[in-house]
């Protein structure tokens, strides 16, 4: 692939690709950074023209996510997208998808806001949270994912630089499309930017933590909750395959009224939890190895789920360990590095087996890939997916096979 040099541009000749950029297996025979949106533009443009296969890469943390690609001639490093625009009185970032998560993090923090999401990856970038679209435990009160996205600015296929939504909360203009590519794993554009709704840091934030003796303890708890006052931006529960498991419920605002919220959540949760001022460490931040899936549940059927995974997988032979947001009915099944793919099938059939129930392996290790474990199970909507795809991505270039239904 080559791609023709402008005087006072910044496109650089494609690179050489070779192991270190593997996806699933597959070398990129070549490798390019735009240092710019229109220089992306170009990139894709170039490849369209040679029908070269196209995934995207920010620091490469989510490149075992979803399926295997089918093809990879070319693949497209995000790292010169990096820049931060603040507009601290909007209460609104618009950031390259090649920025570091933590860095976006730590400029907030010093202006007094914040993302309200807890990033479930160490080291990832914008655009690969964005482009796996996963939301961390505070998602309660500020919303998914998706909800905080206002805007974004993506490279199609063909190489056309397409915005949508724009910097002010208001402007929703061409929402739905950023929502389309939120968690669309790259298959039906490159993300270049995103603008993304911002908080202010609360003042106080207090941890309720409690060991959960059964699991109808966990439910009471969580059905009081839920009839309360305490309003908490998290409630999760973190159930190791071994020994008790554990509820946190996360408050924040005022100093003077997460003192009543503290006490109340404390009576619910009953015997003596403990309260800290601080989130533990490494707070939401999902295991980078084994196989990985996320379960989705009616919320009230959260509690009874975790029970089932946990049976499931410990019939199996597996040992599996569950975490996530109970109110929302989204949990994080971690199956530990060398799981075998029977045992990993096993559980998912169990829990793909009750009406309303889904489970997804957002990350899957090669030998499960290899054994043709089910990835997805049924996808309600499959063929307008497959319709979207095409509209955007007619010859299906983009990271081919790494969403629902081989997309």
């Amino acid at each position: 692939m080559t791609l023709a040099g402008e005087p006072g541009t910044d496109d650089r000749a494609p690179r050489r690709g070779t192991g270190a950029d593997a996806v699933g297996g597959l070398v990129p025979a070549r490798v390019a950074r735009p240092e710019s949106t229109e220089a992306l533009g170009r990139v894709m443009a170039a490849a369209a023209r040679e029908g070269s296969a196209v995934v995207a890469r920010g620091n490469g943390t989510a490149l075992d996510w979803g399926g295997l690609p089918r093809r990879l001639d070319l693949l497209v490093d995000t790292a010169g997208l990096s820049w931060i625009e603040h507009i601290a009185g909007d209460l609104v970032v618009e950031v390259g998808a090649g920025t570091p998560v933590a860095e976006l993090y730590g400029v907030l923090a010093a202006a007094g806001q914040r993302l309200s999401m807890d990033p479930v990856r160490a080291g990832g970038t914008v655009g690969g949270m964005v482009a796996t679209g996963v939301s961390g435990p505070r998602r309660l009160l500020g919303g998914a994912l998706r909800d905080l996205v206002i805007g974004m600015t993506v490279v199609r296929a063909d190489g056309v630089v397409a915005r949508s939504g724009g910097r002010v909360v208001k402007n929703v203009a061409g929402y739905d499309l950023a929502k389309l590519h939120t968690g669309g794993l790259g298959t039906l554009g490159v993300i270049a930017s995103v603008a993304l709704r911002l908080h202010p840091l609360p003042p106080a934030l207090r941890v309720v933590s409690r060991a959960t003796p059964s699991h109808e303890h966990a439910e009471r708890a969580l059905a009081e909750l839920r009839r309360s006052t305490v309003v908490p931006s998290a409630v999760e529960l973190d159930r190791p395959p071994e020994g008790p498991g554990h509820l946190r419920v996360v408050l924040e605002g005022t100093p003077d009224g997460v003192g009543a919220r503290v006490a109340e959540t404390a009576r619910i949760l009953g015997g003596d939890p403990e309260v800290a001022d601080a989130l533990p460490e490494g707070w939401g931040v999902l295991p980078a190895e084994g196989t990985l899936a996320l379960v989705s549940v009616p919320p009230a059927e959260s509690v009874r789920a975790a029970v089932r995974v946990g049976g499931l997988s410990g019939a199996a032979g597996a040992t599996a360990h569950v975490t996530g947001s109970l109110p929302a009915g989204a949990l994080y099944v971690s199956f530990p590095p060398g799981a075998g793919a029977e045992a990993v099938g096993a559980v998912a059939d169990g829990v793909r087996s009750v009406p309303g129930w889904s489970m997804t392996l957002l990350r899957a290790e090669p030998h499960v890939h290899t054994a043709g474990v089910d990835l997805w199970g049924e996808v309600p909507g499959l063929p307008l997916m497959r319709a979207v795809k095409d509209s955007f991505d007619p010859r299906h270039r983009l990271a081919p096979g790494r969403f629902a239904g081989g997309i």
